[in-house]
């Protein structure tokens, strides 16, 4: 398991990930609403790693922009 910090960043143009200095951020079109954001960080950051979304988990910050999410490996 990996744990790697992250910030999303809800209501984007279009969803992508960008590597920054410690962490990584995570743009999604989903709104910051009902968890719907969340599930779009997942799926985006399964396709950005080759994972399935099963093997992403938010352990902090589920209700926050910066959060820790668990991967594995």
């Amino acid at each position: 398991m990996k744990r790697v910090e992250i910030k999303v960043i809800p209501n984007a143009h279009k969803d992508k990930v960008v590597t920054e200095e410690n962490r990584l951020k995570v743009y999604v079109t989903a709104p910051a609403m009902d968890g719907k954001a969340n599930k779009a960080a997942v799926e985006v950051l399964s396709e950005y790693f080759g994972l399935k979304k099963k093997d992403i988990h938010i352990v902090k910050g589920e209700r926050n922009r910066q959060k820790i999410i668990e991967i594995k490996i």
